[in-house]
């Protein structure tokens, strides 16, 4: 499995894609350069607000220039978004429904930072609030073309974003599509539903679970509320085994939940099966490392197909590494603060 590496696939396009939208603006949280808008600033410096450690009063602010028309896209890290300032997110933007833009970096477990940095919870609390997108990106053809997708919604987004060095894993041509799931690969065995990041992650096992006879009815989803897409309930109706769901977040709330919503509602009677953080916080360590550690990674996968499946499917740790995209995604620093 071999993908192309682009080096911050949002940067540039965001200012290309900002350039006749004068009603764009950027707000960020002393977090400039690490959320990719360094460059933007000085293109448009007329347009770029810095608010300091105090996302509370960023997210007014946005609310207040929403309201007069502008269309505010706050860029810091996805837990500084959400956990702190949710008071001023619900009442100021989600109540009234304004059309301020979260572009939330670092999601999940992909920063060193430990628990003041990893955004766990995110989907979970914002599911929850009324009037609210959530989108989530999982390579750089979805980096490079969200804009649009958040532009057209009439109302706040919350996007988890990918930054540094990003994979390219969907052609150029096949562009972020709301609510529409990618149909990555077939089988009545398995439906597999994966999100953000954990959609490579979960690319690294399938052609060894294929090649063991594993039929897997594979779905990345991007749309993440609303989650009411036709080609996912199909997916789900259509498993044998089980469904398994891989995200970059506390399996309580999130994708997982969001599933077996669904799988409850329209009487889908197979086993669910949930990977992702257990009900725990997680702590500092690289990527790499902690998707090991807290069984995220493909192996978590091949081990719980194998549970569905109630068979030993003969794949082990090193066959997984055989098909690693790259080791570590340094040289943009993409796990760095």
């Amino acid at each position: 499995m071999s993908y192309e590496i682009v080096a911050r696939p949002h940067e540039q396009k965001f200012i290309d894609w900002s350039k006749d939208k004068p009603e764009v603006l950027v707000l960020t949280a002393d977090l400039t350069n690490s959320c990719e808008v360094g460059r933007w600033r000085d293109i448009y410096p007329d347009r770029y607000f810095s608010m300091g450690m105090a996302e509370q009063n960023m997210l007014g602010m946005a609310a207040g220039l929403a309201r007069e028309g502008f269309e505010p896209w706050l860029h810091t890290f996805a837990v500084f978004l959400y956990r702190r300032p949710l008071d001023q997110l619900q009442m100021s933007i989600a109540y009234p429904s304004l059309k301020v833009r979260l572009m939330g970096f670092l999601p999940g477990i992909m920063t060193p930072g430990g628990v003041t940095h990893q955004a766990i919870e995110d989907i979970a609390v914002l599911r929850a609030v009324p009037n609210m997108t959530i989108l989530e990106v999982g390579d750089a053809t979805e980096a490079e073309t969200v804009h649009d997708i958040a532009h057209a919604i009439d109302g706040p987004v919350y996007i988890r974003a990918l930054r540094g060095e990003v994979s390219r894993i969907f052609p150029k041509n096949e562009p972020f599509k709301f609510n529409t799931a990618r149909i990555l690969s077939t089988g009545s065995d398995i439906t597999l539903i994966t999100s953000g990041i954990m959609t490579e992650e979960a690319l690294r096992a399938i052609p060894l679970l294929q090649e063991k006879g594993v039929g897997i009815n594979h779905l990345h989803v991007s749309t993440l509320k609303p989650f009411t897409d036709p080609i996912v309930l199909k997916a789900l109706q259509s498993a044998k085994h089980g469904v398994i769901t891989m995200e970059n977040h506390s399996i309580v709330g999130g994708v997982g939940s969001a599933v077996a919503e669904i799988m409850a509602e329209n009487g889908i009677g197979v086993r669910l099966d949930r990977i992702g953080l257990k009900d725990t916080y997680a702590h500092g360590a690289s990527q790499k490392y902690l998707m090991s550690e807290y069984g995220m990674d493909a192996k978590a996968l091949v081990e719980s197909i194998s549970k569905l499946m109630k068979k030993d499917l003969g794949i082990s740790e090193s066959d997984l590494e055989e098909v690693r995209t790259v080791s570590v995604h340094s040289s943009a620093k993409a796990e760095a603060l």
